[in-house]
């Protein structure tokens, strides 16, 4: 989740990179398909952008209850309502103190994220 330009597309792609251990790995961002799918050593997984949905009213279309048995990335999140998982990894990049940096903020998964940190 983040504003225009914070680096959440860029952030998926080099997700979808490593997790394919391809770094040339072709991932365009899904702004205008609304999803794009990976078949990936660590299985499947759909990367939604949905900056252009006004609500979660078009999701089923999209296949979101299925895609949900995978694993799913989502740019602007806020779109998914009352739809979006309660147990879901928050990711808010955000401008750094360079033009090319990002400062990302974690939240949900906290038993997950405290067993990181310690």
């Amino acid at each position: 989740e983040g504003s225009l330009g914070a680096g959440k597309s860029e952030l998926a792609r080099r997700l979808l990179r490593a997790a394919a251990n391809d770094p040339g790995l072709e991932v365009p961002s899904p702004t205008f398909t609304l999803v794009q799918t990976y078949a990936l050593p660590l299985g499947t997984v759909h990367h939604f952008a949905l900056y252009r949905l006004d609500g979660p009213g078009d999701l089923a279309e999209l296949g979101w209850d299925e895609a949900r048995e995978d694993i799913v990335l989502v740019e602007w999140p806020d779109r998914l309502g009352a739809l979006a998982p309660a147990n879901a990894l928050r990711i808010a990049p955000a401008p750094g103190t360079t033009d090319d940096a990002r400062v990302a903020t974690l939240s949900g998964w906290a038993h997950r994220l405290k067993a990181l940190a310690a």
